[in-house]
């Protein structure tokens, strides 16, 4: 089934909370040595009849605030396994669960159980075991329990002993376990049919126009069949009940779909649906409502405020300031010519927001198809940091003044268009080459952004956008911030040479960012490619201005399509941030060293980071790797775990995802039995050490 492939999402709701649960919380971590959730082992009856099945009863009982998981979790969570040690001849089915609730947290929809519950298990027994043998069942069963704020994957250990013999009389515990059975789903006698309608799934159900249903539901159990968090809408045509909600991701590929559909209080019918001809929608039943119709509207504000600050912050990072500043003694060239500087202004804003959203919409149609990406996972991929290798290094050059490029500078040709062609792609550039330099507040916000529905997830990229062309479009449309600019002047050309340092530094880190990510060949193959492309750029710039000037760089590009071709994309092993040597003893982050050291009852601090993230670097560097941080955390015994995300590993990208973030930076500390505190992105040296003490 695919739902038993989904990948493990199980703290999606620590995050959802820090986004979204702004009331004051008080869930603790269990005590140590002790579960959220007690489990336990019953049978139907003591004694085991030769040959036949005996139901065991997996008990569970969550403390009060805390919450189990379906099979199929819904957005977040992990379904119950159990490890078997049986006697020989004694198998063990499937598990069987009871219909569980809706439980909507942050915009996500999960599957749960809130209350106690009962999950059984079929058990065979040999025909020929001899009459009494005792019969030793053990299992280790792995869940995860979680609050509305936290996630703990427990394990438990379960025992039952059984005696093999003829049954003297009725069952000790059925009056029990048919009351576990009766919060079993009921297997659906005939088929449902499913067809999609554009993104939109369609189900219909037979059942008698006279069965009462209340408050229904479809929880499917096919995974990308719906869309979890969508609203779903019932209606009925005569002996058909009609579903339609949004479709998941394989919707459209999908030969069957299984699931429970709800139709009162505790009682689900169970049924499998085939492609086929849906009716039309008949007599509408009231909707169930879905996280879409729960998403608080200040919950996108505060998203789309994130997004705008933090666009604005990224134009004083190093490989923006520089593009920004010449964009601007643009503007101070063209003196006081209203229209142009609106003009540019607009497009500059225009290049900026459409390529967010472009980054944005991938983003989320990659995640659609069930992989687990990030802000900037563009920069995960080896030949992406080598075309911004070349890039830069082209741009560098151009401020350095070994030749001009219109499409960079606004002149040339395109100034005579009026310079928007040449505005709008330097607002594209800045835009693309500002992903690594994720600041403040933008982490938090793009993550709330992969929660929320489509439409306002694109709104927040688009925020982003808007954010980082935010000072230009101001320089555009208000004269009197463009009056305060420096006149035009000798001094231009060389803040000009100047604003080229940052940009070869740029390029710099670019290249040693593709050596730690493919090795040191991928890196002398981007150096070559980058060496030959300036050697083309310097033959143009001693031809500017005469016919054919361009068409040194031919071979350049042949060269550098070739180094794409040869780029050793997955010869390196993933760089390690962390290592054993390190002052802060660090190691590399699992979520199972992570339960170990909470088991042991360290504080941990754990952080995520990648060589491509420019905030995490000058934390590392200014903050973290300090003498003072240092002896603090070896005073108090805090161990340091460290995710290295520069090569967009899945589990890691699973992890900040359940804690509201689409990228690196993050920074987590655990103390003993209590929450996690999510640190913010940029930390100071006193900041941790404090933390501490």
């Amino acid at each position: 089934m695919a739902v038993a492939n989904r990948p493990i999402l199980h703290l999606w709701l620590a995050l959802l909370a820090a986004l979204f649960v702004t009331t004051a919380s008080h869930a603790q971590l269990p005590t140590p040595g002790k579960n959220a959730i007690a489990s336990r082992l019953v049978a139907e009856d003591a004694v085991a009849v030769p040959g036949e099945t005996i139901t065991l009863a997996l008990m569970m009982r969550p403390d009060k605030g805390w919450h189990g998981y379906w099979k199929n979790p819904g957005d977040s969570g992990i379904e119950t396994q159990i490890d078997w040690t049986l006697p020989p001849g004694v198998t063990a089915g499937p598990i069987q669960y009871p219909v569980p609730h809706r439980l909507v947290i942050g915009g996500l929809m999960n599957y749960v159980y809130e209350g106690d519950y009962a999950q059984l298990i079929d058990v065979k027994v040999p025909a020929d075991i001899a009459p009494g043998t005792k019969l030793p069942l053990r299992a280790t069963v792995d869940y995860l329990a979680c609050t509305k704020e936290v996630c703990v994957p427990e394990t438990a250990k379960v025992a039952l002993d059984l005696t093999v013999g003829p049954r003297p009389g009725p069952m000790a515990n059925r009056a029990m376990f048919d009351g576990f059975r009766q919060a079993l789903p009921k297997p659906l006698g005939s088929p449902a049919k499913f067809a999609m309608a554009g993104n939109r799934f369609r189900l219909a159900v037979p059942v008698p126009a006279g069965l009462a249903v209340d408050d229904p539901y479809f929880y499917p159990l096919t995974d990308g069949a719906l869309a979890y968090a969508a609203t779903q809408t019932f209606s009925r045509a005569g002996d058909m009940l009609i579903i339609e909600t949004d479709a998941g991701a394989a919707g459209a590929t999908l030969g069957a779909v299984e699931g429970v559909l709800k139709v009162g209080d505790g009682i689900g019918l169970s049924l499998n649906a085939v492609p086929g001809a849906v009716p039309p929608a008949g007599e509408p039943l009231t909707a169930a409502s879905g996280a879409s119709a729960s998403v608080d509207s200040s919950a996108i504000l505060f998203a789309l405020l994130g997004a705008l600050v933090g666009g604005l912050l990224l134009n004083i990072m190093p490989c923006v300031f520089p593009i920004l500043s010449l964009k601007a003694i643009s503007l101070a060239k063209a003196g006081g010519d209203e229209r142009s500087a609106k003009r540019e202004a607009l497009a500059y804003t225009a290049g900026a927001v459409l390529i967010c959203l472009a980054l944005g919409a991938a983003l989320l149609a990659i995640r659609a198809g069930g992989a687990s990406a990030g802000w900037a996972f563009q920069l995960q991929d080896p030949r992406v940091i080598l075309v911004l290798l070349l890039l830069i290094t082209a741009v560098a050059l151009n401020l350095a003044g070994l030749f001009e490029l219109p499409a960079l500078t606004g002149g040339g040709r395109l100034a005579a268009k009026g310079g928007t062609s040449g505005a709008f792609w330097t607002g594209a550039l800045a835009a693309f080459v500002a992903t690594p330099c994720t600041g403040p507040f933008m982490g938090a916000a793009l993550g709330a952004a992969l929660v929320l529905p489509t439409p306002a997830a694109l709104a927040v990229f688009a925020g982003l956008g808007l954010g980082l062309a935010l000072p230009f479009l101001l320089l555009g449309f208000v004269p009197a911030l463009r009056r305060k600019l420096p006149k035009p002047g000798a001094w231009m050309n060389r803040f000009r040479r100047i604003m080229s340092v940052p940009m070869f530094l740029t390029a710099l880190a670019l290249a040693w960012i593709l050596g730690r990510q493919a090795g040191v060949d991928a890196m002398s193959l981007g150096l070559a490619a980058a060496v030959l492309l300036a050697l083309a750029l310097w033959w143009v710039g001693r031809r500017q201005g005469r016919r054919g000037a361009w068409l040194p760089l031919a071979p350049a590009i042949a060269a550098a399509a070739a180094a794409l071709f040869l780029l050793p994309v997955a010869a390196a092993q993933p760089a390690t941030a962390a290592s054993q040597s390190d002052a802060l003893k660090s190691e590399p982050f699992t979520e199972a060293r992570l339960a170990a050291l909470q088991q042991e009852g360290r504080p941990v601090f754990a952080y995520f980071t990648a060589d491509w993230c420019v905030t995490c670097k000058v934390n590392e560097k200014t903050a973290i790797e300090r003498d003072q941080v240092i002896k603090a955390f070896a005073d108090k015994n805090v161990a340091v775990l460290v995710g290295d995300w520069t090569r967009g590993d899945a589990a890691i990208g699973r992890f900040l995802e359940k804690h509201g973030r689409s990228g690196v930076p993050l920074y987590l500390y655990y103390r003993p039995g209590q929450p996690v505190e999510v640190l913010p992105q940029v930390l100071t040296t006193s900041q941790l050490v404090s933390l501490v003490s």
